[in-house]
């Protein structure tokens, strides 16, 4: 039986930064627009992290039941290492993916009913990622359903549902947003590339192969770097976002050395941490700037 521990460690902590940043990045845009609204931030963060320890913990269980994790480089899974059930963990899952829609319902009753089908898209992503007969992050799809949902939908839902409108300036924070959660889910797929090979698994990294899936790792945080001084149109104080730049390089330097395996597990924490930062500071130059 698994214990608290192996528990926390199966909602893979490393990807909370992907749930978290969305939302400090979409509300620093209502910000900027003069309109952001507290407790709706706090509604979409409580959506974002359901969503996405739901979808880890649904992960682990699609994965585990097709044996894709009976070999991992990576930390331990649940299911694949059969320390719970595959019951136990789709049940989880499910709470998870429920008390997600639960306050996305809510945010979008007192925003926009129309944004209840964007919710109902984000649960369909969340189970058909690695669920279902022909899951799409079996395919090589896995990162751009991260730019969206994480990026474009995380950013944008949570701006335009305090502002009731989107521009510019929360367009460039989406799409800079997605590009460093994709990061993550790239040196993820980095890093297994050997077993997701064995596996069937055809990630997008797989498909790519090692040298081409490094570059892109790189391209995106350079994106990310590019899209940060775009955004000193709006104003200059968003240089700040450029604080994160040290943690960049931290992350990206497993990546450009070549290491393998369990090395790259940090590039994980770092890429995260990253796009934390980031977000951080850059809302933080639009609310004062506005």
């Amino acid at each position: 039986m698994a214990s608290f521990q192996q528990w926390i460690a199966g909602a893979r902590p490393r990807t909370l930064p992907n749930a978290v940043a969305p939302v400090i990045a979409g509300t620093g845009a209502a910000a900027w627009l003069h309109a952001a609204v507290w407790w709706k931030a706090l509604l979409a963060l409580a959506v974002a992290l359901a969503f996405i320890v739901g979808v880890n913990f649904a992960n682990d269980y699609s994965d585990g039941i097709r044996g894709t994790d009976d070999e991992r480089a990576g930390p331990v899974r649940l299911v694949g290492s059969r320390l719970a059930t595959p019951r136990s963990v789709l049940a989880v899952a499910l709470v998870s993916l429920s008390v997600g829609a639960a306050a996305g319902l809510a945010l979008a009753l007192t925003s926009a009913p129309w944004m209840i089908a964007v919710g109902a898209a984000c649960v369909a992503g969340a189970w058909l990622y690695t669920g279902g007969s022909k899951p799409y992050g079996y395919a090589g799809f896995g990162e751009l359903a991260v730019f969206v949902f994480f990026g474009l939908v995380g950013v944008l839902g949570t701006q335009y549902t305090q502002a009731l409108r989107v521009d510019w300036v929360g367009v460039v924070l989406a799409v800079t947003t997605g590009a460093l959660s994709s990061a993550v889910l790239v040196a993820n797929n980095l890093r297994d590339i050997p077993t997701d090979s064995q596996s069937g698994k055809l990630t997008l990294a797989v498909r790519l192969g090692d040298a081409r899936t490094r570059t892109l790792y790189q391209s995106l945080l350079a994106l990310a770097a590019v899209l940060t001084l775009v955004l000193m149109l709006a104003t200059p104080w968003c240089a700040v976002g450029l604080v994160a730049t040290p943690l960049a390089l931290r992350a990206a330097r497993p990546v450009r050395s070549g290491r393998t395996g369990p090395e790259l597990i940090p590039v994980l924490r770092d890429t995260g941490l990253t796009m934390l930062v980031w977000s951080i500071a850059v809302a933080t130059a639009l609310a004062l700037a506005a």
